[in-house]
């Protein structure tokens, strides 16, 4: 820090108590000068010497009170005056960062200029600043700091613009200029402690990181942290995401439990303030912010009840780069009152945004277009559609979760792609695990939502046990399965399927001239009929193109008959595993089968009458029940 002596006398002021000052020489006091609660009685001939105000005070006295004076807006109050009054003695005083602008203040309110007396306090303390203060960093930032309380006559000398200028030119320099101590804490690499195996004995110049100046600048109150990050702004040369960086450090410091998500109870103005003035600095440009920093400040915004249109711009930027989020940080809680745990509302506007990049119309002005780009990468699509995945099998699990908000947020990235529907499966089986009460048709609802052509086998090995789900989604993962094993083994195309097992499909046309479809009500309410039970039991033919069998069908009772090639081989070994998920079907199947026989009202017929249902005409197939 750096610091200025002025005076060669030493400093013989004395106190009696708090509230009285004196100087105890020879020549006894004839001045007593009241600044605030505190009485000092001084000389006249050295402080009317030097300030011009006080000058102007004692003539200004009447006769019966002309040795006491009264001074009540001294900027810096009684320890400002002091320090001018030991100057007026030639006493020994001390300036730095901490005291310069009190003592600069005070002076030009006791107007101790250089008409009065050559090399006056005034002009001491100015060169002082210029030479000295203003040259350093981390002093420039403590005398910002203190011009706060002194206000507005800081301004009116302009300490503070000078101070800001510093700062935001300091912070501008090229990193390789960079010469000067500064705050930084982090990790420091082999290299930096001379560990480095290629050191070779030679100590390369640390390089200093483009962000050196954030921590220091979390010292400055909210104000003064505004207007230096402003003018470093306005003066450019800085990323984005080093302003982006810094607005996260200063929130991490300023706010408590802000790094937890949260924000503690306490000043709720001005943390409402420092909120959104965060907001409002934030860079315009994508991505200048991490994601997890913006939904930080979005839950900040909501508990402490921020202004609406700084929330929205804030909803705005982060569902534009939403899929840098984590499932944690999306996990935003309803105020106390509210049925569910978790704000759905919010993340479903988060996805709206993300979505809307990709409808932005080309007649955009030029800021929107800089904000909104009208093209999402298909990855960012893909971990947009996960991360909602595993936000669903989160929020799933609140029995208070109504159906609409989870098939909602579902059906907002169902065109994203996704090569596997295992995260999605997850999520609705835990809706029904944690909300057994809901209807037949709500199950179709929710099951619709997921392809079972797109579940793992694992997954699938899952699905055939779990009790949860509607029977006829149990028929189609197991098929889906079958086909799957059916066609590695093969190394050839689907095997020709019987009507009956394709009446149990999505996306089939029953002979109709309609185009195919998912999951349409007919497809979803259709019975399994005994052929397909056949089927689905390994009695159905699979065909195995590879090898030996000349594209001949075998049966499942076949693969164990006879030579094999290698190809056969591990063929019936795929297929030999995949009957063991037959035998699960087969006992769920039988289980569901009986409870059928003793509750008419929520399961459909037996296989057998199933299957004297196809006998019969169309009309007759609309009036079944569906198997759930």
């Amino acid at each position: 820090m750096k610091f200025m002596k002025l005076g060669s006398k030493p400093d013989s002021f004395q106190a009696d108590g708090d509230n009285i000052r004196y100087v105890p020489t020879e020549l006894a006091t004839d001045i007593v000068v009241n600044v605030g609660d505190v009485k000092f009685y001084l000389h006249k001939f050295p402080l009317l010497s030097k300030s011009a105000r006080l000058q102007k005070l004692v003539a200004n006295t009447n006769e019966e009170n002309n040795d006491e004076i009264y001074i009540q807006d001294i900027p810096g109050g009684p320890v400002a005056f002091e320090i001018c009054a030991k100057f007026c003695y030639g006493m020994t005083v001390t300036l730095n960062a901490y005291n310069v602008v009190a003592a600069r203040c005070a002076a030009g309110y006791l107007e101790m200029y250089e008409t009065v007396e050559k090399g006056n306090l005034i002009y001491k303390i100015e060169v002082f600043l210029n030479t000295s203060i203003f040259r350093s960093w981390k002093d420039s930032i403590i005398v910002l700091q203190t011009t706060k309380s002194l206000l507005p006559w800081s301004e009116e000398i302009k300490v503070v613009s000078h101070c800001l200028d510093s700062i935001a030119s300091k912070a501008s320099t090229d990193t390789s200029k960079v010469d000067w101590s500064y705050t930084y804490n982090r990790k420091k690499l082999p290299s930096e402690h001379g560990n480095d195996p290629h050191w070779n004995g030679v100590r390369k110049q640390q390089t200093v990181p483009q962000d050196w100046w954030v921590e220091d600048l979390c010292e400055l109150h909210i104000d003064s942290y505004k207007r230096v990050l402003t003018t470093i702004k306005a003066k450019g040369g800085i990323p984005a995401d080093v302003i982006g960086e810094s607005l996260k450090a200063y929130a991490m410091r300023r706010l408590p439990g802000f790094s937890k998500g949260m924000v503690q109870c306490g000043d709720v103005l001005k943390n409402r303030s420092l909120v959104e003035t965060i907001v409002w600095l934030l860079p315009t440009e994508k991505g200048s912010a991490p994601c997890s920093f913006l939904l930080k400040l979005l839950k900040a915004t909501i508990l402490l009840e921020c202004g609406e249109m700084g929330r929205r711009e804030l909803m705005k930027r982060t569902g534009q780069q939403l899929e840098e989020a984590t499932v944690t940080d999306l996990l935003i809680r309803t105020c106390p009152g509210e049925a569910t745990i978790y704000d759905v509302d919010i993340v479903q506007n988060l996805v709206e945004e993300f979505v809307m990049q990709d409808r932005s119309a080309p007649g955009e002005n030029e800021f929107q277009e800089i904000r909104s780009p009208r093209f999402v990468p298909e990855a960012s699509k893909l971990m947009v559609a996960k991360l909602v995945d595993g936000y669903l099998a989160e929020i799933a699990r609140d029995p208070n979760l109504p159906l609409s908000k989870f098939v909602d947020l579902a059906e907002m990235v169902s065109g994203f792609p996704r090569p596997s529907h295992d995260g999605l499966y997850r999520a609705i089986d835990m809706y029904l695990k944690e909300h057994p009460g809901i209807s037949k048709n709500e199950k179709k609802r929710i099951c619709r939502l997921m392809d079972c052509k797109k579940i793992s086998p694992e997954a699938c090995m899952h699905a055939v046990q779990n009790e949860r789900l509607p029977l006829r989604v149990v028929v189609q993962v197991l098929f889906f399965e079958q086909v799957r094993a059916a066609t590695s083994s093969a190394g050839s195309s689907t095997p020709d399927l019987a009507g009956s097992v394709r009446a149990l499909l999505p996306g089939v046309s029953h002979g109709s001239s309609r185009s195919a479809t998912t999951n349409t009500e007919d497809e979803w309410d259709a019975v399994p009929t005994a052929e397909v039970l056949k089927a689905l039991k390994g009695d159905a033919t699979l065909r195995l193109g590879a090898g030996g069998g000349g594209g001949r069908e075998r049966t499942g009772n076949e693969l164990n008959d006879g030579p094999k090639s290698n190809s056969e081989n591990v063929a019936a070994s795929k297929v030999k595993g995949l009957l063991m998920s037959k035998k699960i079907f087969s006992k769920l199947w039988l289980s569901k089968e009986k409870l059928g026989e003793n509750s008419s009202s929520d399961t459909s017929e037996s296989p057998g009458s199933a299957n004297a249902e196809e006998t019969k005409s169309t009309p007759s197939r609309s009036r079944r029940h569906s198997v759930s």
